[in-house]
């Protein structure tokens, strides 16, 4: 083996991953910076719509639009979800304190863990239902834009896997 393909070398972080575990931290990696990046595109393409709407409502330079409310809505939607992947790998989502502060580390492990089961709880039941309405959405057709459903109500089962 060259020198340059010792395993320090490729476990130390100069050539591919070792082990499955550094490949899948390097995707899950990969994978939210493609998140963060999606949610700056859709917050950027929200204005549009949006300023369309207000142009149009406070404007006579301009005839009102009725799709822009529509595709804003749509975009919304994708930013909540994407926005809820991100903040759930960021550990930024909310915490609601319904049992007292846990004082020892093993309670806060405790704690914790009752937290993370919950949170799958919940994203097993996005993928569960979120399913069932991503086939419904495949049936379905907005009505100004024409645009199927299933590529608005996918983000729920996609949310759910993600968490």
């Amino acid at each position: 083996m060259p020198a340059s393909m010792r395993s320090t070398d490729l476990a130390a972080g100069r050539g591919q991953p070792r082990t499955p575990l550094q490949r899948m931290k390097k995707f899950l990696a990969g994978y939210h910076r493609l998140l963060q990046r999606l949610l700056t595109v859709l917050m950027g393409l929200l204005i549009v719509p949006v300023s369309l709407q207000v142009l149009s409502r406070y404007t006579g330079v301009i005839p009102r639009y009725i799709w822009t409310e529509e595709a804003a809505r749509f975009c919304f939607v994708w930013i909540i979800m994407i926005g809820s992947m991100i903040a759930v790998r960021d550990r930024a989502h909310f915490d609601v304190d319904v049992l007292p502060h846990p004082k020892t580390p093993r309670q806060q492990g405790i704690a914790g863990l009752i937290v993370h089961c919950g949170m799958m709880m919940m994203a097993l039941v996005f993928v569960r239902y979120g399913y069932d309405f991503a086939k419904f959405g495949a049936m379905q057709n907005s009505e100004m834009s024409g645009i199927n459903m299933l590529s608005i109500y996918v983000a729920f089962p996609l949310a759910g896997v993600t968490w």
